[in-house]
């Protein structure tokens, strides 16, 4: 982050006594923000990430490729996917791949997910009470923020739960980067100063203004900006537009979250908490009961996988209340990662044929392969299945995961899916997982005219290829000198051509840097032709 401009508010403290000792203060707090080496990365992956709207096509693919790309994200996105207060309306079985998680949980709830994880994995001192309790609060308001704009029919109402989790932020921000600012402001606001008074007389400069200032150098959506304007005193009237009503959700999510961290005399809490926002949001006491009785559950469900102490859910008169004994224990344990996968057809076809989590990685191959693909190839066929019966499959998800299933389930270290160019008369890469994907991705395209190479006589034949060592003299003379250029180092690769009416559509392309002398077994096989199949299958319908 560059270094990060004064507000124009603080200004008006000029003719304060003290205003010269305030104005160093914030000048030193501030100049700690910036020198922080982990924020602008921070703001880099929460800039990019807030803005991919639910409504772009591509976004699910975009949204799924920047998890992949982190593996303890990947790692985390998963275990909360399989937490059951996540999943009360979705499959029962588990989620193993991130596009099953998007399909299942919906873009908007892993991607609000994503945003709280990267908060949490990358805001110093989270081990800090102060920050853990501010980086709860964050989460905690999310949820809440999410539960609104799940009701919402207006456009990318998804914003709200943005809004909401950065609510705080500027709380967090003096949480994690000087402590003892923090108390102070919290010692006058426990003595009954209003807490924007308290950072004003603390650091001079309200919580919000210092979040104004950092979220403008983070690049944020002013939408998202705006949004952390404080609301007038009193109750809320109904919003007039979409700005207004993204402000009274993130006001109202925040003081949400202080309702459920603060559980003492919780039905006073919950009438102020009406009082102000009920008429402008619509929410009665049932409604807002069992928001709180979600929420405390899904926070705590956060709190464990980011393992920050749990969210005690205040005791809430409403019809669906938390029952603590459903806390989240179940987090499927999921690798994600490179490794691969090898066998020799004929010569090059492949031939077809209880209490532990079968889905957990449990170990590796030598090549990387690992050890239960079997069951990750599974998951992955009963994915696809329920993704196509459920009449809402669009066919660029349903490719991205059959990919993200052959490269996970494999362990493989580049995978992509090339679909024909009718007007370059080239077939190109699509979709890419892996190792340097987007540099591989562009080099990846070849000539759609007949050429005497494994691709096209794959495609030729309709022959899923397995090549389990590209050195094998039998093999070299039939790659192209285009995929020598572009991975010299691929060691062993499965091309899996997508034909339709005997037209070559395209391909499926996975490779490995290790040859595996393991083998494909027959059960495998017959697991990756059904995957290719589906595609084919759903390729064909259109």
């Amino acid at each position: 982050m560059h270094a990060v401009p004064n507000h124009s508010e603080e200004s008006k403290i000029a003719a304060a006594p003290d205003s010269d000792a305030l104005q160093a203060v914030r000048e030193e707090l501030l100049e700690k923000i910036s020198a922080n080496g982990n924020l602008p990365a921070l703001g880099s992956s929460v800039s990019r990430v807030v803005q991919l709207a639910s409504s772009d096509d591509e976004a699910v693919r975009s949204l799924a490729h920047f998890i992949m790309s982190d593996v303890g994200l990947t790692q985390k996105i998963l275990r909360i996917s399989n937490a059951a207060c996540f999943r009360s309306h979705a499959s029962n079985s588990p989620v193993t791949t991130i596009s099953k998680a998007i399909f299942l949980l919906g873009f908007d709830t892993v991607k609000t997910c994503a945003l709280g994880m990267l908060l949490v994995d990358r805001m110093p001192g989270s081990r800090a009470a102060g920050v853990r309790a501010e980086l709860l609060h964050a989460l905690s308001a999310s949820m809440f923020g999410r539960e609104l704009a799940r009701r919402s029919q207006l456009k990318d109402a998804e914003e709200a739960a943005i809004a909401a989790l950065f609510g705080n932020i500027g709380r967090l921000l003096v949480a994690a980067h000087d402590h003892t600012l923090y108390a102070e402001i919290n010692a006058l606001a426990s003595e009954g100063m209003a807490p924007a008074k308290a950072a004003r007389e603390v650091i001079g400069s309200s919580y919000e203004t210092l979040a104004e200032t950092v979220m403008t150098a983070w690049d944020m959506p002013d939408s998202i900006i705006q949004a952390q304007a404080p609301l007038p005193a009193g109750p809320v009237r109904s919003p007039r537009n979409r700005q207004e009503w993204i402000q009274q959700v993130a006001a109202f999510s925040n003081a949400a979250a202080k309702v459920l961290a603060q559980p003492d005399n919780p039905d006073a809490a919950i009438a102020a908490l009406l009082g102000r926002f009920g008429a402008a949001l619509n929410l009665d006491q049932a409604r807002l009961g069992a928001m709180l009785a979600t929420v405390a559950e899904e926070t705590a469900a956060m709190a464990s996988q980011l393992k920050l102490a749990p969210v005690a859910p205040a005791t809430v008169a409403a019809p669906t209340p938390p029952e603590p004994d459903k806390t989240p224990s179940l987090w499927r344990a999921l690798e994600s990662d490179d490794g691969s996968l090898l066998g020799l057809p004929a010569e090059f076809l492949l031939q077809a044929a209880g209490d532990e989590d079968p889905l957990q990685t449990v170990g590796r191959h030598a090549s990387g392969k690992p050890l239960n693909a079997r069951e990750l190839l599974l998951a992955g066929v009963q994915d696809v299945t329920e993704m196509m019966a459920s009449g809402r499959c669009k066919a660029n998800d349903l490719i991205m995961l059959v990919l993200e299933t052959i490269y996970r389930g494999m362990g493989f270290r580049f995978a992509t899916v090339c679909i024909k160019d009718i007007k370059s008369n080239q077939f190109r890469a699509r979709i890419s997982l892996g190792e340097n994907n987007v540099a591989r991705q562009a080099g990846f395209a070849f000539s759609a005219t007949s050429s005497r190479d494994l691709f096209h006589l794959a495609m030729a034949n309709e022959a899923d290829l397995l090549i389990s060592d590209a050195t094998d003299a039998k093999i070299r003379d039939l790659i192209p000198a285009w995929h020598r250029a572009l991975l010299p180092d691929a060691r062993s690769f499965i091309v899996l051509p997508l034909v339709v009416q005997k037209k070559p559509l395209g391909l499926f392309y996975a490779d490995r840097i290790l040859p595996a002398s393991e083998g494909v077994p027959p059960d495998e096989t017959a697991m990756i032709k059904t995957l290719k199949g589906q595609v084919v299958a759903a390729l064909s319908s259109r």
